[in-house]
């Protein structure tokens, strides 16, 4: 089935994202430019721009609009802010960041998800998102501190790591659970050196695996 990816975005970030509650512009204006269908397989094209998330193999999986859209809002990201991603994945998260003026360091564990996501991102010029091969649990110190993190997977617990690279001022969005793909999305908040969290409500993610998740 032939789609038209402007069209098609446009109706995806006033049906299921705007609709739903999210508000800020730079996430939307974000939305609507990333080509989302370039970021799924070939054969899911047509469903790229669906209110569902879809597998991009390797047992993982391009989250849905909606949870980009939101987990970006929570970040509250201004143009220049440095963001840790955890979860290269495809990279469609990664591009949205970066459309909003972020500088994105994204961590990926998987080989063949880097290898594909480091091409197809340096393809579409985006210049302002470096990416690593590794364990994203415990995160990129290298170019710590972050103004934000965002971990695109689930984990029982917070890793500490993480926090301790956040900066002063810094927001962190996780999903954290006890039981494997049921999880609730956490927002960590550090200030004048203490830390926060709170629950913003439950979701399903793949698994974090690494020395501190799964």
């Amino acid at each position: 089935m032939r789609i038209d990816p402007k069209r098609s975005r446009l109706k995806m970030v006033e049906e299921q994202i705007a609709a739903r509650g999210v508000s800020d512009q730079t996430v939307l204006d974000a939305m609507r430019k990333v080509p989302r269908h370039l970021f799924v397989q070939d054969a899911l094209a047509s469903r790229a721009y669906s209110d569902s998330a879809l597998p991009i193999g390797e047992g993982q999986t391009i989250s849905q609009p909606f949870i980009v859209a939101f987990m970006s809002e929570l970040l509250q990201i201004k143009p220049g802010h440095k963001v840790l991603e955890i979860g290269t994945g495809s990279g469609y998260q990664a591009s949205v960041l970066a459309e909003m003026g972020a500088d994105v360091f994204s961590v990926e564990r998987i080989r063949k998800l880097f290898i594909a996501a480091r091409k197809l991102l340096f393809d579409m010029r985006y210049f302002n998102i470096q990416l690593k091969l590794d364990d994203g649990t415990m995160g990129w110190p290298d170019h710590a501190p972050y103004d934000r993190i965002i971990v695109t997977a689930g984990g029982p617990e917070i890793p500490q790591y993480l926090v301790e690279q956040l900066a002063d001022s810094g927001r962190l969005v996780i999903p954290v659970g006890g039981k494997k793909r049921a999880q609730r999305l956490m927002l960590v908040t550090k200030n004048d050196g203490k830390v926060e969290t709170t629950d913003m409500g439950g979701c399903a993610f793949v698994d974090l695996v690494g020395k501190q998740g799964w």
